[in-house]
């Protein structure tokens, strides 16, 4: 019994770091995923916040949904709430990031508070709902997809750094050569699918 949950939790994370990323596989998510993917540094610092907001945003909206809104029966405000959820735990990492490491808080700018519309948070949450996902597996399932999102900004971010050494055609220097470059990430990527 215990093996079985441990093994679905595994798969679950697999897929959603690796098989469904969620920028990727699903597309959600790509402002801050070609803004803030210049430099390594940037482009992890937004990754642990995405990280700590998915995950916390996974958890507290399941726990909402499942207490709340199924309870008096208005499931029907989900995203709404959602919203509202998202953007206060949005508002609470811009409040520690600006305290605690101001010069990543300035380094992210408008991308910080981004993350509150970015529908990698929300898609997340509503994937939650959809699959009906226990809070255990839900938390799991935020911190895998955001795992994911991490992992692909930063191979962006490190792919773009060595790229301003290169001779780029002029026709393709800018944002054209990084679309190409994330969708040869993508190609990569569905290589994991044989995972599952």
């Amino acid at each position: 019994m215990i093996s079985d949950s441990i093994k679905e939790l595994l798969i679950i994370a697999i897929g959603s770091a690796l098989v469904s990323n969620v920028v990727l596989s699903q597309f959600y998510g790509l402002c801050p995923f070609l803004g803030v993917s210049k430099q390594l540094k940037t482009a992890s610092g937004m990754g642990a916040a995405v990280i700590f907001v998915i995950t916390l945003a996974s958890f507290v909206s399941s726990l909402v949904y499942r207490f709340l809104l199924q309870r008096f029966h208005i499931e029907y405000l989900k995203t709404i709430v959602f919203i509202l959820v998202i953007a206060a735990l949005v508002q609470f990492v811009e409040l520690v990031l600006k305290k605690k490491i101001p010069v990543l808080y300035k380094s992210l700018g408008v991308f910080l508070p981004l993350i509150t519309t970015n529908c990698a948070v929300l898609g997340t949450a509503l994937t939650n709902v959809q699959e009906e996902y226990g809070v255990l597996f839900s938390t799991v399932n935020g911190f895998a997809t955001a795992c994911g999102f991490a992992l692909s900004i930063c191979i962006l971010a490190g792919i773009r750094e060595k790229m301003q050494y290169n001779n780029i055609p002029k026709a393709f220097q800018g944002i054209p050569i990084v679309l190409v470059t994330a969708g040869l990430m993508a190609i990569a990527f569905c290589g994991f699918s044989g995972l599952l």
